[in-house]
């Protein structure tokens, strides 16, 4: 057994754009809100949290795309400029110092299932969420749900000052 860290490959449909997670993610977040429903085009967006240095473009870097997001400060999603498939998001809130990884676009997805389901208030209602998974109607107080080890690796990636 290896005491490296686990690691998490993935890209987009036509392969040109290839990423890598060094570690473990932060967190994992399944999104039930309308504006994640009309982005991801499904019932719900499924994003790993992921501090920047431990995230990294192999070989190509996306095409870096504004979009509007909910809270009105807009967010970057990292797009293949073939395919166009959504790889990862920067969200206001974060900044560039982390990465919302598209759980769909790993190469091994069942490896990162959601630590929670947010925005439950406005799932759709034929979704089932299994009994064993933290749901909420909005958002959360992360320091209720995230593991010690997560919220202090988040408190490391804040900025100085």
């Amino acid at each position: 057994m290896s005491d490296l860290p686990p690691s998490f490959d993935g890209g987009c449909d036509c392969r040109r754009i290839r990423y890598r997670m060094t570690d473990r993610p932060l967190f994992v977040h399944c999104c039930h809100c309308r504006w994640c429903q009309r982005e991801s085009g499904a019932s719900f967006a499924l994003n790993a949290m992921i501090e920047a240095d431990r995230f990294v473009w192999l070989g190509e870097t996306p095409q870096r795309v504004l979009t509007p997001s909910n809270s009105g400060k807009g967010q970057v999603i990292w797009r293949c400029p073939d395919c166009w498939v959504a790889l990862s998001s920067h969200y206001a809130g974060a900044g560039e110092r982390a990465h919302f990884v598209r759980v769909g676009t790993l190469d091994e997805p069942d490896r990162v299932p959601p630590d929670i389901h947010i925005f439950t208030a406005s799932k759709q209602p034929w979704v089932v969420l299994p009994p064993d998974v933290p749901a909420v109607p909005a958002y959360y107080d992360r320091q209720l749900y995230w593991p010690p080890e997560s919220l202090a690796r988040r408190e490391a990636m804040k900025p100085a000052g």
